[in-house]
């Protein structure tokens, strides 16, 4: 869920760089299918991140994905941020009554020292106990719980459900940004 400027021109050739998986489109209905297949992207992240930028350069990290956008590093920090919210949010709309959860605003938080600058390995760990974490808990679900909601502030109410199809598309999304840009610099 990038908030970085949208800009013309490419360096991955993608028609809209921005959106390489196309953009998430809230399904009406989840099958149990498509939801075992959210859960094991989001359980698979980790791994496929810490291998997409396994043995890049600094120079690499601090690459951008896109004319205009966030460099490697930021995404990978940003990824580290919004997932760690997203777990946190699940388990408020598990313990509480359709909580009303608290937005941020990602653009600044990709623009700290941080997100900057720091050892992606930093946010490469984090991402491993949030995910395992976050697959675990959602594995054990029951079908009440995966109905249960939390009201974003901008977007409304989620269920858990959708919420899952969503993180998965936003794994995938960036992911891709990262493997489209190797690709296109031949990394």
């Amino acid at each position: 869920m990038s908030s970085a400027p949208a800009e013309s021109g490419s360096i991955t050739g993608i028609a809209d760089p921005r959106y390489p998986i196309g953009k998430f489109q809230r399904p009406a209905q989840i099958s149990a299918a498509e939801r075992s297949s959210a859960v094991e992207v989001i359980r698979s992240l980790p791994q496929q991140l810490r291998s997409a930028v396994a043995n890049w350069t600094n120079e690499q990290l601090d690459t951008p994905y896109r004319d205009g956008g966030w460099t490697v590093r930021q995404l990978v920090h940003h990824i580290a941020d919004s997932h760690g919210q997203s777990s946190t949010r699940l388990r408020k709309a598990l313990t509480e009554d359709n909580p009303t959860i608290q937005a941020y605003n990602e653009k600044l938080w990709a623009d700290l020292p941080d997100d900057r600058e720091a050892p992606v390995e930093f946010s490469l760990t984090l991402l491993e106990g949030v995910h395992a974490r976050w697959a675990y808990l959602l594995d054990h679900l029951s079908e009440e719980q995966w109905q249960r909601t939390f009201q974003h502030p901008e977007s409304g109410p989620w269920t858990i459900d959708a919420v899952t199809q969503l993180y998965a598309w936003h794994s995938r999304h960036h992911l891709a940004h990262i493997t489209e840009l190797a690709k296109a610099r031949g990394w």
